[in-house]
């Protein structure tokens, strides 16, 4: 039997076997907001009502992940259009971007470690020089 609760504590409510999800109360600032979505607002008059309920659940999630986890609206939208870009650029064969902490981190002991192997080798060579000439003058 379904009962209606109305406190504004989440629950956690488990869909398989290990896995669970929490579920938190829907507000009805989130409901309004969501209704005057741009997305939502911006569906032409002729659109089926399934389209506009796809629609309005995208939206409604989109603004109840953003609330639950404190991110601003403006934030998501200028992450949105950076990813959307990036995309394209892609796409587009422009594939230069920004390194990652990690991936600089990476990169500069790899250049360390050439560096070491390029003096290793370059010692080496002109003992191998020396050698070759026998009076331990160095010679081409």
């Amino acid at each position: 039997m379904l009962t209606l609760d109305l406190t504004n504590t989440p629950h956690w409510h488990d869909l398989a076997p290990g896995v669970r999800v929490q579920l938190r109360p829907l507000t009805t600032a989130l409901m309004v907001a969501t209704r005057s979505d741009p997305v939502v607002e911006s569906l032409p008059e002729e659109a089926s009502d399934e389209e506009r309920a796809v629609a309005f659940a995208k939206a409604l999630a989109r603004r109840a992940v953003l609330a639950w986890e404190g991110i601003a609206e403006s934030l998501y939208y200028s992450w949105s259009k950076e990813f959307l870009e990036a995309g394209k650029r892609r796409l587009s064969g422009d594939t230069a971007r920004q390194a990652t902490s990690p991936e600089v981190k990476d990169l500069r002991s790899e250049s360390l470690a050439l560096k070491e192997c390029v003096a290793d080798l370059t010692l080496e060579n002109r003992l191998l020089k020396k050698s070759m000439t026998g009076n331990g003058e160095y010679g081409e």
